[in-house]
């Protein structure tokens, strides 16, 4: 049977995340749906970040292994009849090798988290970014910020259901850059703890504002304790944007 690895973009607002639950639509099922309408048969999706709900996706990466071979092009074609009128799209598809898993062959996940920093309220970025109204020092956070790169115990950036075995992780890069009202926060690791980019984008945001300074995120990471977290940042403006093989 034919292993294909997807690439996908989705917009997570209508979601409950990525994985298949019992309370709601997940992106997961609906690809799942329409590969059933493809396929003939019932093939699971496996995803190589499991986003949460409203959480937005431009690079997302899965596997499927299906009945028959598929030309790359007609298979992304086909599966986004199907998906039609979801906001999620197969931007593209490639053949893999049996082995091939999105979630245990990355070696690299990128995420960025999208501040909307102005006083006005939001338009074509409702639902796609943090609107925080009062002003942000984008090169403190930024300078905090390389703080947490690194190998470390994330305790303190970790959520209380985090299934992880471990809460030891490699930050490669945290950097905070700002383009008039826009400021980005774009990180990468091999994996990240559940709702990690969130709390350190939420915890970066009080130095932003002059509440902490980067030694009070350095002491926040030391803790290795939940209750330090500066606070979790809204899932709509987290993106993953790529993942590396």
């Amino acid at each position: 049977m034919p292993r294909y690895a997807l690439t996908i973009e989705y917009d997570g607002g209508p979601f409950v995340g990525w994985q298949r639950q019992a309370n709601g639509m997940s992106v997961q099922q609906r690809l799942e749906e329409a590969v059933l309408a493809i396929n003939g048969a019932r093939a699971v999706i496996h995803g190589a970040g499991r986003t949460d709900a409203g959480v937005h996706a431009l690079g997302q990466v899965a596997h499927v292994q299906l009945i028959r071979e598929w030309r790359v092009d007609r298979l992304r074609d086909a599966l986004n009849a199907h998906l039609k009128p979801d906001p999620i799209a197969v931007i593209g598809a490639r053949a893999v090798p049996d082995d091939f898993e999105a979630r245990f062959s990355a070696i690299r996940r990128h995420y960025r988290y999208i501040i909307d920093n102005r006083r006005a309220p939001l338009t074509v970025t409702l639902g796609r970014a943090w609107h925080v109204k009062r002003p942000l020092d984008a090169e403190a956070m930024h300078e905090a910020a390389q703080r947490l790169v690194g190998r470390y115990d994330f305790t303190t950036f970790r959520a209380s259901e985090c299934q992880a075995n471990s809460p030891i992780r490699t930050l490669e890069r945290l950097d905070v850059v700002r383009a008039g009202d826009r400021i980005e926060i774009v990180t990468c690791a091999r994996s990240f703890l559940h709702n990690q980019v969130r709390s350190m984008a939420g915890s970066l945001e009080h130095v932003g504002t002059g509440k902490w300074t980067a030694d009070d995120l350095a002491e926040a990471l030391a803790a290795r304790d939940r209750a330090r977290c500066g606070q979790v940042a809204p899932p709509h403006g987290l993106y993953l944007v790529a993942v590396d093989y």
